[in-house]
């Protein structure tokens, strides 16, 4: 029997499709799977101690077309998968569902082995302040930063550092059922002076003078580093804003920033990561970001950087 990869994402997720493809054409069998299909579409079945398994589970994840026995899985993709979807029922009942579900169907599905990456990393090294605390121990470059919710302190920060720039912790808010960007932005002292800086954390950053940022997708310590030039002013503060206005191009990274990535990665536990750097007219990387999985194709698309090939390799290897 072939080996088989495990892909958990949404159903329309381009990226996911470009590593199923190059898996199925090197003969790997893929499963692949969205959380949003448990209960109603997904049944799970797992027994711990049975005949073929003395020591440990036997777990069969069953839809209306296919099955998988976990244990015939030899790599597994944590990429986008959706949540949960209940039938309607009250919101005790339901939140005590999905406590369930997440406990148990996630439980099992986390004694897979050689995940890319494995969930529970992921959700620590989404942490910015940990990120940024990890960066720092590993060597890297990292802007002064201040997180808080006093508007005092804040505008001090504002005043002593200089140019400052308000990042939110997470990129994405709904609004109206509706997905919203958010884009970090430039911030003056005079305009901290609100008190609606209480209602919750912010991250304020020293803004860096740029010339110009790398996207840098690490597979397994191989790195896909691509240098972006943003020709507008919005793309020169969050390239995220306009990437009409983004240049692309392959570029090497300097071996102490090497050193220090994979330092950081090797403590958040990370085999895979889209970072971001800032690098400044004198030539001096500073980390900005980390994603533990980030979107990369749009890369390939762009540089040529065989990310996908890189991946196929860490999900099944030869």
């Amino acid at each position: 029997m072939p080996p088989t990869v495990l892909i958990l994402t949404e159903r329309l997720d381009p990226t996911a499709d470009l590593v199923v493809t190059a898996l199925t054409e090197r003969g790997v069998a893929v499963h692949r799977v969205d959380t949003a299909d448990f209960p109603t579409r997904l049944t799970l079945t797992a027994e711990f101690g049975g005949a073929r398994s003395a020591d440990g589970w036997e777990t069969t994840l069953r839809s209306a077309s296919r099955s998988v026995d976990l244990g015939d899985v030899c790599g597994a993709y944590y990429r986008r998968p959706s949540a949960f979807a209940f039938p309607p029922m009250d919101g005790a009942d339901r939140q005590w569902a999905e406590l369930e579900a997440r406990i148990g169907l996630g439980g099992l599905l986390a004694t897979v082995p050689n995940w890319l990456n494995h969930p529970s990393r992921i959700g620590y090294a989404e942490y910015k302040p940990v990120q940024l605390a990890t960066a720092g121990t590993a060597g890297l470059s990292v802007p002064r930063t201040l997180i808080t919710n006093d508007p005092d302190a804040a505008q001090r920060f504002a005043r002593q550092t200089g140019p400052v720039v308000y990042k939110p912790f997470s990129s994405t808010s709904e609004r109206d059922g509706r997905r919203m960007f958010v884009y970090t932005s430039p911030v003056a002292a005079e305009e901290l002076e609100d008190d609606a800086i209480r209602l919750t954390a912010h991250l304020f950053q020293e803004h860096l003078e740029k010339a110009y940022e790398v996207r840098l997708t690490v597979v397994d310590e191989q790195f896909f580093a691509a240098a972006l030039t943003a020709r507008s002013a919005a793309g020169q503060i969050d390239w995220r804003s306009d990437y009409d206005a983004i240049e692309y191009a392959v570029t090497s990274v300097p071996g102490s920033v090497r050193d220090g990535l994979c330092r950081m990665m090797r403590t958040l536990g990370l085999r895979f990561a889209a970072v971001d750097f800032a690098v400044t007219p004198s030539g001096e990387w500073y980390f900005l970001d980390l994603n533990p999985n980030g979107q990369w194709a749009w890369i390939e698309h762009e540089t040529g950087l065989e990310i996908c090939a890189a991946i196929t390799s860490a999900l099944a290897p030869t």
